[in-house]
């Protein structure tokens, strides 16, 4: 069969069963991506379909999806909501990197894999999945609840973080030590700090610049400009992510709105593809042997994510209801965690860690969206219905029926 009708078929196919499985979410009142990541293992090495031609365009096509998923985020708040939730939140950056970090490095040294494997497993469990929880917030309409800037804040820190991080990681990987990647380190917070300044003080000069009344220009201007920013971000070694996300804060009024009514569409087809592809490479074989470490530290990183969401979201004067959500919407991890465990699979410093990583994410990509959804109204039955008449008037008043709120 000639190649361009095998990927064709193959590409076609895959849209098709995403198209179906987002149907049957929709029926039962579900997050989908579940379902992709499962469609992703049927047509991944070792499923039941593997592909051929296609996987290289869906690789790309992933990399744009968490790009959209993000910019479309950053779309949804002003540079000065960015700035001021930082500023109020970096404590909660704090606790999460010490309660997520932390068990991560110790189940690293309980199983002997040494201090550079407990580094980089520290880091799988520290992360949350960005892509994910930007596409979970939008399924269930809560990108306009109270708690959400909170949520926001975590994952931006998280990100941000990983200008750090990943330099460190690099180095202790290679075996050079941590001298020799201090000029990354330093591009990579420059880079960072740069991009955050432009979007903060010149955002209405941007936001001008994009501007159009012709959607096709708008369309092109802004998709360009977004991936543009995030390739250049992510050759700096800071994330694309987060390139993407400042372009969304930088730009304001009818630049945002018209954006956001064009990208949609192309947002929800490539990050469904995305989910797919992490799926596409993981062999379920791999899986059983280290299920029950993955298991685990599943549990064990879901609860410390719950506590830290809400933390944060108590801290910022948010309603029990709201700090429940914060907390079980953080639970899901995704690229950032097979980006990290992925370097240290290349330099060879531990065999089971790749495996252990993968099945780690798989199952918290799936348990994600459904803590998400269920962890807020779970705890209310739970801890009783009646505690927030309880709470002081001060805190009622600071915690005013939140939109688009989710029981």
């Amino acid at each position: 069969m000639h190649s361009s009708a095998r990927f064709l078929i193959e590409f076609g196919a895959i849209i098709l069963a995403l198209g179906l499985l987002g149907r049957f979410a929709a029926r039962f009142q579900f997050s989908p991506i579940p379902l992709y990541l499962l469609a992703g293992l049927a047509f991944g090495e070792g499923g039941l379909l593997p592909l051929g031609t296609s996987e290289e365009f869906v690789a790309i096509g992933a990399e744009i999806g968490v790009v959209l998923l993000l910019l479309m985020l950053g779309l949804e708040y002003t540079a000065s909501d960015l700035v001021s939730n930082l500023k109020t939140q970096y404590s909660a950056g704090l606790v999460d990197a010490a309660l997520n970090a932390l068990p991560g490095a110790a189940m690293a040294l309980l199983l002997g894999w040494g201090p550079v494997a407990a580094v980089v497993l520290a880091g799988v469990t520290w992360i949350s999945s960005s892509g994910v929880i930007a596409k979970v917030l939008g399924d269930l309409g809560r990108l306009g609840n109270r708690e959400t800037p909170v949520i926001l804040s975590i994952l931006v820190l998280e990100d941000l973080s990983m200008a750090v991080y990943l330099p460190i990681v690099t180095a202790l990987l290679a075996g050079t030590g941590l001298a020799s990647g201090s000029l990354t380190l330093v591009v990579a917070l420059g880079a960072a700090a740069l991009v955050l300044l432009v979007a903060v003080r010149y955002g209405r000069h941007i936001s001008r610049f994009v501007s159009s009344d012709d959607p096709e220009k708008l369309l092109l201007v802004v998709l360009g400009l977004t991936l543009l920013v995030a390739g250049l971000a992510q050759q700096l070694q800071v994330s694309a992510a987060v390139g993407a996300f400042l372009v969304g804060i930088a730009l304001s009024g009818e630049a945002a709105e018209g954006a956001h009514s064009l990208l949609s569409p192309l947002r929800d087809l490539f990050a469904a593809v995305f989910f797919v592809f992490f799926g596409l490479h993981t062999d379920p074989a791999s899986i059983p042997p280290v299920l029950l470490p993955a298991l685990a530290l599943a549990i064990v990183t879901a609860g410390t994510k719950i506590a830290t969401g809400y933390w944060a979201a108590r801290r910022a004067g948010i309603s029990a209801k709201g700090r429940w959500r914060a907390g079980g919407t953080l639970v899901a991890r995704g690229e950032f965690s097979i980006v990290i465990a992925g370097l240290a699979v290349t330099a060879g410093i531990e065999s089971s860690l790749g495996p252990l990583a993968t099945a780690y994410v798989l199952i918290l990509v799936v348990v994600g969206p459904l803590s998400a959804r269920y962890t807020e109204p779970l705890a209310t039955r739970l801890t009783g219905r009646g505690r927030d008449k309880a709470a002081p008037v001060a805190e009622a008043n600071s915690t005013a029926p939140e939109p688009h709120e989710v029981a």
